[in-house]
C-alpha cells in the first residue's frame, strides 16, 4: 500500500481549506462529525528486523477523538485542521517525509493507527479513506527470507546468510512455527 508522507498529506489539506474534513475508517463507518484532533505526534522509529538489518523512519500520527456527547452537526473544516497543524508545528517541526498515520477508536472500533488512503471530494466534504496497517517482513521485501529451520532452510536471514542456532518446531513462517 502506498503511504502518504506528511508534506503530501498537508498539501491535500491546503488545496481544500473550505471543505468539511471527514474520515471513513471502515466501509460505511465514519468518525463522528464532532471529532477533535487531540494530538499530533512525531515518532522516530529505529528497529532491527529479523534479518539483522537496522531500519529507521519517522511517523507523524494524527489522533482523532469522538466526544461522548455530539457537539456539532458538521465536521471540522479543513482550515481548522490546518490551524491545529500550524500550532503544533510552531513547537514541533514535523518531518515532511514522515509517514502519516491516523489514530482513532471508539466504542465500536478498537483504537488503532491507520494509513490515510484515497482523498475524495464529495460536495462540501474532503473525505479521507483510512486503511489498516499491516505486519510485514522486511527481510522478504529485500529479497531475503523469513532464520533457519532444522533442515537448514533460511527463515528471516539475509539471502545467503542463514541465522545460526535458531530452533524452529514447524514449517517456516507459519503461525505458531516459532519463526520470527
Amino acid at each position: 500500500m502506498e503511504t502518504y508522507k506528511w508534506q503530501a498529506f498537508k498539501d491535500q489539506l491546503i488545496a481544500n481549506p473550505n471543505l468539511d474534513l471527514q474520515f471513513q475508517y471502515a466501509e460505511n463507518q465514519w468518525v463522528d462529525q464532532s471529532y477533535h484532533i487531540t494530538e499530533i505526534k512525531q515518532a522516530p522509529i529505529t528497529s532491527v528486523d529479523c534479518g539483522g538489518k537496522m531500519n529507521s523512519w519517522t511517523e507523524i500520527i494524527v489522533q482523532l477523538w469522538e466526544p461522548g456527547v455530539k457537539q456539532q452537526e458538521r465536521a471540522m473544516k479543513v482550515h481548522k485542521a490546518l490551524s491545529i497543524i500550524e500550532l503544533v508545528e510552531k513547537s514541533l517541526p514535523l518531518n515532511p517525509n514522515g509517514i502519516v498515520k491516523i489514530e482513532f477508536g471508539n466504542s465500536q472500533f478498537d483504537t488503532r493507527q491507520m494509513f490515510p488512503g484515497e482523498f475524495t471530494l464529495d460536495g462540501e466534504n474532503l473525505i479521507v479513506d483510512l486503511r489498516p496497517d499491516a505486519v510485514q517482513c522486511k527481510a522478504i521485501g529485500r529479497g531475503g527470507s523469513c532464520g533457519t529451520t532444522e533442515g537448514g532452510e533460511e527463515c528471516c536471514a539475509p539471502a545467503g546468510k542463514p541465522m545460526k542456532n535458531l530452533v524452529v518446531e514447524a514449517a517456516c513462517c507459519t503461525p505458531g512455527s516459532g519463526c520470527c
